[in-house]
C-alpha cells in the first residue's frame, strides 16, 4: 500500500459499501495524547506506508489544526499531506473512504493525494435540520430564520456541489447527481419527519443504495444543531473512481518530484508554475 488515509475522528471512518478496504488511521486530539505520542504514531505509520494522507473537516478546532502542523513539522517529512476539506463532515468520512478504495490501485502517492479535491467535486452533500438559527455555512434569509421558531419546520440545506436551502414540505427538492451514486446517511437527535431524506429526497437522486452511520461529532458544529439528518451522495464503484482519477492529466511536482493531478502538490503545497498548470485538473464528467 503506498499510502495511508488518516482522519481526526473515528467516526470518519465510514464502512466499505461493497468489499473490503484498507482501514483509516484516526489521529487523536491535543487533549488526548501528548505530542511525543502524536510523533510516534506518525512516524510508525510513515514507517509503514511510505505517505500519509490526512483529510479533515474544514471547521476543526484549532489546536487540533495546529496539532497536525506540529507533527508534520518534528518529524520534517513532506511525505504527510494535510488536507481540510470544505465539505461537512459526514462528506470528508465518504471521501476518505473513496480515497482508501483507490490506495490499493497503482496510483501514485501524488496522484493519489491530489485525488481529494478533484473527488470531492462529485460529492453531493447536505442535511435536513429543524433549525437555521445557527447555521452560517449558507446564507438564510429572514424568513427561514423566523420560519425556525414555528413546531414542525424542516429545511433541507445542499452545500456540495454548490449550496441551496429548501423549507420541506411544498415537494421542492434539490436537484441531485446526474450519475449512479450509493447515499450514506448519519442520524442526530431526532428531526420531525427524518425518513424525508430516504423516502424522498434518495428516491428523486436515483441513488443505488443507503446506509446509515452514526452522527460524526463534529456535525454539531458544522451545522449549528445536533436536530440533523446528514447525507452525502458519492459514487461508490472503485474502479469508476479510478478511471475519473486516470482521466486528468498528470503532471510533475518541480518541488518535490511527486507526479500530481491540479495545480498544486498536496505534500509539498508547492504550485505549478502558471504556465504549465494554467486550467489542469479540472473535473471530467463521470464515465
Amino acid at each position: 500500500m503506498p499510502l495511508a488515509i488518516a482522519v481526526t475522528s473515528p467516526d470518519l471512518v465510514i464502512s466499505p459499501t461493497d468489499g473490503p478496504v484498507p482501514d483509516a488511521a484516526v489521529l487523536r486530539p491535543p487533549a488526548e495524547e501528548p505530542l511525543e505520542t502524536a510523533v510516534a504514531r506518525a512516524s510508525v505509520l510513515l514507517d509503514r506506508c511510505g505517505h500519509v494522507v490526512v483529510l479533515y473537516p474544514d471547521s476543526l478546532p484549532g489546536p487540533y489544526v495546529r496539532r497536525l502542523h506540529a507533527v508534520r513539522a518534528v518529524l520534517e517529512s513532506e511525505r504527510i499531506a494535510l488536507l481540510p476539506v470544505a465539505l461537512p463532515p459526514l462528506a470528508v468520512g465518504v471521501l476518505a473512504r473513496q480515497l482508501r478504495q483507490l490506495s490499493v490501485s497503482d496510483l501514485s502517492p501524488g496522484v493519489l493525494a491530489s485525488a481529494a479535491r478533484l473527488l470531492a467535486h462529485y460529492i453531493h452533500a447536505g442535511a435536513l435540520l429543524s433549525s437555521v438559527t445557527r447555521l452560517d455555512r449558507v446564507e438564510v434569509g429572514l424568513g427561514a430564520h423566523a420560519a425556525s421558531v414555528l413546531p414542525g419546520a424542516r429545511f433541507a440545506v445542499l452545500l456540495n456541489p454548490g449550496p441551496r436551502l429548501i423549507r420541506v414540505g411544498g415537494g421542492e427538492v434539490p436537484a441531485g447527481p446526474g450519475f449512479a451514486t450509493w447515499m450514506t446517511v448519519a442520524r442526530g437527535k431526532p428531526v420531525r419527519g427524518g425518513d424525508w431524506v430516504l423516502e424522498t429526497l434518495a428516491a428523486r437522486w436515483q441513488v443505488r443504495g443507503a446506509q446509515e452511520t452514526a452522527l460524526p461529532e463534529e456535525s454539531r458544529r458544522w451545522w449549528g444543531t445536533r436536530r440533523a439528518v446528514e447525507f452525502a451522495a458519492a459514487i461508490p464503484d472503485p474502479s469508476v473512481l479510478y478511471q475519473l482519477v486516470a482521466s486528468v492529466r498528470r503532471e510533475e511536482c518541480h518541488w518535490c518530484g511527486l507526479e500530481l493531478i491540479g495545480d498544486r502538490c498536496a505534500f509539498c503545497t508547492g504550485p505549478l508554475p502558471r504556465a504549465d498548470g494554467a486550467g489542469r485538473g479540472q473535473a471530467p464528467p463521470p464515465p
